[in-house]
């Protein structure tokens, strides 16, 4: 059972839960890697490279899913704690965006430069996945907490980024997929329900007091 304490659960949070939580995010690169490697019990099947390419776009998805699930996890527990992960996971949302783009770049396309261009102009699907990783670039590169000061209010607004990024990152695994849809309609379902649960919020959140010398109509006075 979770303490009441909210510095006991912070330290909770901070010393064991985080350290866990980014051990487990490393095991999918792990296991992939193993089955590059051909250690047994981690076979990829018959091709390799594309095993290993959409096992990091789906892995992407799946930290950008948890990124946006904090707030929510955050509000429905009344634990604000728990935004102490956000940043993490969304920057392993950026790692394995950029692996999958790698495991592309490198293993499927052989560093040709020309292909890559031409697939990224003339492959609708590739195209939308390649603008979700542009964009979460400078999300990742102001991550940091000295680029939230930095920024103030522009950073919040940047960061919202992340939604557009959510749709784009699913609408590339929907078109990628060439017969069976159920997986990316799942992650669909997932994401809508996240909109959603941001959507009340925001329509929960208490209305700005209004002065009470507006209320009645009369002209409010300017302070000096």
């Amino acid at each position: 059972m979770v303490s009441a304490d909210p510095r006991r659960f912070d330290r909770l949070l901070r010393y064991r839960l985080k350290p866990l939580l980014f051990l487990a995010a490393l095991l999918p690169a792990a296991s992939l890697l193993a089955g590059a490697l051909g250690v047994h019990g981690f076979a990829l099947g018959a091709n390799p490279i594309s095993a290993i390419l959409h096992g990091c776009g789906k892995w992407t998805l799946n930290f950008l899913l948890l990124t946006l699930s904090i707030r929510p996890l955050a509000t429905l527990t009344g634990r604000n704690e728990w935004l102490r992960l956000r940043r993490m996971l969304g920057l392993f949302a950026f790692t394995y965006a950029l692996l999958h783009f790698l495991v592309y770049l490198i293993l499927d396309q052989s560093l040709d430069l020309h292909a890559v261009i031409a697939d990224i102009a003339k492959r609708p699907y590739i195209t939308i996945g390649f603008t979700a990783l542009l964009m979460l670039v400078p999300l990742a590169a102001t991550s940091t907490g000295a680029m939230m000061r930095r920024l103030g209010r522009r950073w919040q607004k940047l960061h919202r980024l992340v939604y557009v990024i959510a749709v784009l990152g699913v609408w590339h695994f929907y078109w990628q997929v060439k017969a069976d849809v159920r997986e990316p309609l799942i992650y669909a379902a997932v994401l809508a329900l996240l909109f959603a649960l941001r959507w009340r919020r925001s329509r929960s959140r208490p209305a700005p007091a209004v002065p009470q010398s507006m209320s009645r109509g009369e002209p409010i006075r300017q302070s000096r």
